[in-house]
């Protein structure tokens, strides 16, 4: 389990310093997942500041869905396409992604390609 943590902490600074040469000063699309939910937040790292967010767990005043466990490729596809509209309505509409030291593919693909079709480009 040591290495394994070992290795995904590698990929995710590799990542991440890629990201950061290759964003000229735009924002960062950042994808976290967790044993239930996905997060994901649009980011300027220019002025440390979070400009939309979005995740998977159900929001206060939202209603309750009978499902505890929110990690389907469906539930990253509507994530994707939430994080894009509050993320347009903040006023980005470009963004770099930075998948986490995630593999590409699967529900990471399914939200950048729902972010993608929702308006956000990357």
């Amino acid at each position: 389990m040591k290495d394994k943590l070992a290795r995904y902490e590698f990929r995710k600074r590799r990542v991440r310093e890629g990201v950061r040469r290759c964003s000229s000063g735009l924002p960062r699309l950042s994808i976290q997942r967790s044993l239930k939910y996905f997060y994901a937040q649009v980011i300027d790292d220019g002025k440390g500041r979070t400009l939309a967010y979005a995740t998977s767990k159900p929001e206060k005043g939202a209603a309750q869905d009978a499902r505890h466990c929110r990690k389907s490729v469906a539930d990253a596809k509507a994530l994707g396409k939430l994080i894009a509209e509050r993320a347009l309505k903040a006023g980005v509409e470009k963004v770099v992604f930075d998948r986490g030291g995630r593999l590409y593919h699967g529900r990471i693909k399914a939200l950048a390609d729902a972010a993608r079709e929702a308006g956000l480009k990357f």
